[in-house]
């Protein structure tokens, strides 16, 4: 019998085949990958992780920390260090773009946070399982719609066309216009010219408060194209929104701060409406100011950014191009009266009592919300402090407690003062809930609303207030500053404005600037189309009365002292902020860190010691105030210092 050897040479064939196999399975086995990775919304120092998965840098992923599993991004691939290291556990099929890691770094450098903390900022994208995804490419441009918006754009008047086509000149620009000149048609026309190119749109808001009525007009013009975001939307909402941006069927985010850092590709336009408030200041770190961030994001993504108000930051009217709108929309009588007091006076109430007759609605300002601010004592002056912070506490009658705005402490409300035991206790400085109970004693037919944060604290009860105002529900609306925030109110025909003279005194060298531009804000609610008078409770007429119907003129007033004083925006500051339990600490770091920072021949410290609200929280508090021409002198000498323990606030706003 004829035997074959050929079996026997597939049998060898096979063999070296599996151990082939087997060699190369070990050989893939033994390619570990080791990424240095940032610890999500932490100020950790970077960490680094393996794994046999290559992956891209932005990615984000579940890592085993101690005894818990944490989500961190990926910023670097890395070499094997000489260390042990644990492996990567599941990928999150989240991931931040090339785009978003650039600007999160920006933010982290310049506003002195970690990258962790400065990423918490983003919303990151999801990554696409069945079709895979690229971090290291740009968004396509998606396909201009022909016709972006469903109803015909309301049509401009040759002031607002002429605006309209300059805009179009400037990468970056801010639109000058008074208070109810049109800016919001020229932005819808703005936006729909966006959209027919391809390009999507950011338009920024500086509360919430300014949301629901901002959406509706917008709605009317784009449909379902946009949507609000902001902080108080639930998951499940912000979830929705998620999977409308990934699938291109929301094509306008607007909101808040917050809406900056949604996932919307492929901007082109980028809107920052009421510019020149202080909401776009974040208090918290990282403290960046959205406003400025908006302008940065534009730059790096070649986009369009516009930049508007009726009472424009004197930073925005020096570093921008300006496009004007000098005259109001409808052409209304609107006449200024001062008058003398601290309180809801005969004035008022006379000016009110005529309104209503009239079948009109008024709206009093006042800066300070729930009741009284301080209780204090008549025989010794001391005002009753939180015990864990220098600062007064804020009576609230509703539930009969006082209560420090600062850390939240709370106490039934007192009538003997801790100090010297005289009782009873005095309260200073009227607040929203006191003015509504005066004016109610007053004229007790009116409808009144309250509209401050302690009054609006959902959008539901927002949109039910901006409701019963528009159906003529309410008479008078007695508000904080939310109440300026832009909202149109056409029946509004007297505007009372109090506690201007507290917001100038204050011990900051932008006072005045707050206080002109409340001014102008404030008395802008009225008169929108009708007739109207602005009544304002002030000891400084002399001081107001030039500027009442030309901002402009203040800006010009104001750069001038602050050319002369080398304030900004001829200047840069900056606020270092050093707290501890123990004061002496606190003292002695403040004094070591400004003796570092007098080596820097550019930088100035304008001023440095005890805060002026010295304790919040049970902690010590000291600042060291800086200023400086060079902005990359300025963070150079921050960076110097940067440490554990301390807190710096670039571009700071708030010195107390």
């Amino acid at each position: 019998m004829h035997c074959s050897y050929t079996p026997c040479n597939d049998f060898h064939t096979h063999i070296i085949t599996f151990f082939g196999i087997i060699s190369f399975i070990k050989t893939k086995e033994l390619i570990i990958y080791y990424y240095q990775l940032a610890l999500s919304k932490s100020s950790a120092p970077l960490l680094t992780y393996a794994s046999e998965t290559k992956f891209a840098i932005g990615t984000i992923l579940k890592v085993p920390l101690k005894h818990t599993v944490k989500n961190a991004i990926i910023l670097d691939e890395v070499q094997k260090p000489d260390f042990d290291t644990s492996d990567i556990l599941e990928d999150t099929l989240l991931y931040y773009t090339p785009k978003q890691l650039e600007i999160a770094k920006f933010i982290a450098m310049y506003y002195f946070s970690t990258l962790s903390e400065s990423l918490a900022l983003f919303v990151p994208h999801k990554k696409s399982v069945s079709a895979g995804v690229c971090l290291e490419c740009n968004s396509e441009q998606v396909q201009g719609d022909e016709n972006p918006h469903p109803h015909p754009l309301p049509t401009l008047t040759q002031p607002q066309q002429n605006a309209l086509n300059a805009i179009t000149t400037h990468q970056k620009s801010l639109l000058f216009g008074v208070t109810g000149s049109g800016k919001t048609e020229i932005f819808i026309h703005l936006i729909a010219d966006t959209l027919q190119s391809g390009k999507n749109v950011i338009f920024l808001m500086p509360e919430i408060s300014l949301t629901p009525q901002m959406k509706k007009r917008l709605s009317k013009y784009f449909g379902e194209n946009i949507a609000l975001w902001h902080s108080k939307l639930t998951r499940n909402a912000k979830n929705k929104i998620l999977d409308d941006i990934n699938s291109g069927s929301i094509r306008i985010i607007a909101g808040a701060r917050s809406a900056l850092f949604t996932p919307l590709d492929n901007i082109g336009l980028i809107i920052v409406d009421e510019e020149h408030d202080d909401s776009y200041k974040a208090m918290t770190t990282p403290r960046y100011h959205a406003r400025d961030v908006a302008v940065m994001i534009a730059e790096k993504l070649k986009s369009k950014v516009l930049l508007a108000s009726a009472t424009p930051s004197l930073n925005s009217f020096v570093n921008y191009p300006i496009i004007r709108l000098n005259e109001a929309y409808s052409k209304n009588d609107k006449i200024y009266k001062f008058i003398e007091g601290d309180s809801i006076n005969n004035n008022i109430i006379n000016a009110i009592t005529q309104t209503l007759k009239n079948n009109e609605q008024a709206i009093v300002f006042l800066p300070t919300r729930g009741n009284f601010k301080y209780l204090h004592c008549p025989s010794c002056g001391n005002t009753h402090k939180c015990p864990f912070c220098s600062v007064g506490m804020a009576l609230h009658r509703d539930n009969r407690r006082l209560r420090c705005h600062y850390c939240g402490y709370s106490e039934p409300i007192i009538t003997k003062c801790t100090t010297c035991g005289y009782e009873p206790l005095s309260s200073n400085r009227i607040g929203t809930k006191e003015a509504v109970q005066v004016i109610s004693e007053n004229l007790p037919n009116a409808k009144i609303a309250q509209f401050d944060k302690d009054s609006i604290t959902t959008p539901k009860k927002l949109t039910q207030l901006l409701d019963s105002l528009s159906k003529r529900e309410t008479d008078i609306l007695v508000g904080t500053q939310m109440i300026s925030k832009g909202h149109d109110y056409p029946d509004i025909t007297l505007s009372i404005i109090m506690g201007l003279d507290h917001i100038l005194s204050l011990a900051d060298f932008r006072a005045k600037e707050r206080a002109i531009s409340l001014m102008f804000q404030i008395a802008g609610r009225s008169g929108r189309d009708r007739d109207a008078l602005v009544l304002i409770q002030t000891q400084h007429e002399d001081y107001f009365a030039p500027y009442l119907k030309d901002y402009e003129l203040f800006i010009k007033d104001e750069l001038e002292f602050r050319k002369t004083a080398f304030y900004p925006p001829y200047s840069r500051m900056a606020r270092v902020i050093i707290e501890n339990r123990d004061a002496t600490k606190a003292k002695n770091l403040t004094i070591l860190l400004s003796k570092k920072l007098r080596e820097f021949d550019r930088v100035e410290i304008v001023g440095e010691g005890k805060t002026p609200i010295e304790k919040i929280a049970n902690k010590y508090r000291y600042h060291i105030i800086l200023k400086s021409h060079s902005q990359k002198e300025l963070l150079k000498a921050l960076h110097n210092i940067n440490m554990l323990g301390i807190k710096i606030d670039m571009d700071a706003i708030d010195f107390s």
